[in-house]
């Protein structure tokens, strides 16, 4: 790992213009020269500093896994394939009208509501539908908010760009709702604290999203214009296997695409990630494969336990045990992900010793790829 510092400059050539970009938000928001805008980051113009917290906390510039998993576990990295956690488990909401609006078993958007009802966190940074179907980023302080922002279209959204715009002199307790790239930036800012932006001390608890890779907001939803009556959407679903579709639901039913069609839209750099369960957050929440209605929860520290606790003994969660078979299917999932990076990584650079932007442990490697 070289020390020079880096910056925009580097962030263009290394990240943006390789394909590398996952849109996770963490560049934009408190940059005057970088911004999002349909389903990219924009450069509008030239920034001077040498080293830029744009750099440094991007999930695709290089990161040392070993010391990020020490910051948040006290642990070092091992590359097991749900990483660390304490508990796996099944949960959904105990409101049928949190179930109707939420993907699948509401158990995020129940999480949330707890978290504010109960003074966890003071907002929410999640991400909110527009009109007509283009997620942007945006802070819920109330339960009716997070509600409001129920369910996925699995599009990439930069929600890091609304934590950055958080004032450092705020005092307010946040939680936030992350794919596993945009967990990693976070993880990255815990590491190295930003200066002038978010006091990332006050982010008190990260709800993480399984994720196997995300749609680009600008073809894909040019895509979705073209077939759909966008406002008319109420929710978007990628039924389990074997279903191998795209489904779009109205008022007066359900609009399929097959699921071929729509993986064009993925982003390039979704090859390249290895995790697929958030590994670093406080909880990580996915669909349970097979079971309608629930969904699988990984309770990975403390802050999480607590929320989860606090969730069961309101009354508003209710849990079950996850079935072995599930377990097992998961994590033979979640390692095909970590080994189909790697060796796309090692094919790209043609070494294994340069993996782009990972900086893990060589047994690590040695074992994923054996």
């Amino acid at each position: 790992m070289t020390t020079k510092p880096k910056g925009y400059r580097e962030l263009l050539d290394e990240v943006i213009d390789a394909g590398l970009c996952t849109l996770c938000g963490a560049c934009v928001g408190a940059c005057p020269y970088l911004v999002a805008y349909k389903g990219r980051i924009v450069l509008l113009d030239n920034c001077n500093l040498a080293e830029g917290q744009c750099y440094l906390y991007c999930p695709r510039t290089y990161v040392d896994m070993d010391a990020i998993s020490q910051k948040t576990f006290g642990l070092p990295y091992t590359g097991d394939e749900l990483g660390t956690m304490r508990e796996v488990l099944m949960a959904r909401s105990t409101d049928a009208g949190t179930r109707e609006r939420a993907q699948y078993g509401g158990t995020v958007t129940t999480l949330l509501s707890v978290a504010l009802a109960e003074g966890l966190v003071d907002a929410a940074v999640v991400s909110k539908d527009s009109e007509d179907r283009v997620p942007v980023p945006y802070v819920a302080r109330s339960e009716e908010e997070v509600l409001d922002c129920a369910g996925s279209n699995y599009m990439a959204c930069p929600v890091l760009e609304a934590l950055n715009r958080v004032p450092r002199q705020s005092e307010e307790r946040l939680a936030l709702v992350a794919t596993p790239c945009q967990c990693l930036a976070v993880a990255k800012m815990k590491l190295n604290s930003p200066e002038n932006r978010v006091d990332i001390g006050n982010l008190k608890l990260t709800v993480g999203l399984f994720c196997t890779w995300a749609l680009s907001p600008d073809g894909f939803h040019r895509f979705l214009r073209e077939n759909l009556d966008l406002p008319q959407v109420l929710r978007f679903d990628i039924p389990p296997p074997p279903a191998e579709r795209f489904d779009a639901y109205t008022a007066s039913g359900r609009t399929s695409f097959p699921l071929k069609q729509v993986r064009q839209f993925v982003m390039s750099t979704c090859a390249l990630c290895l995790d697929m369960t958030a590994e670093f957050a406080d909880v990580s929440v996915g669909s349970v494969e097979g079971i309608e209605g629930w969904n699988t929860v990984v309770v990975r520290t403390e802050a999480g336990a607590e929320v989860m606790e606090r969730a069961r003994a309101s009354g508003k969660l209710e849990t079950a045990a996850l079935p072995s078979e599930n377990l097992a299917h998961l994590k033979e999932a979640a390692l095909l992900k970590k080994v189909r990076a790697l060796k796309q990584i090692a094919g790209r650079t043609g070494s294994r010793s340069d993996l782009l932007y990972l900086g893990l442990p060589a047994g690590v490697v040695d074992r994923l790829l054996a």
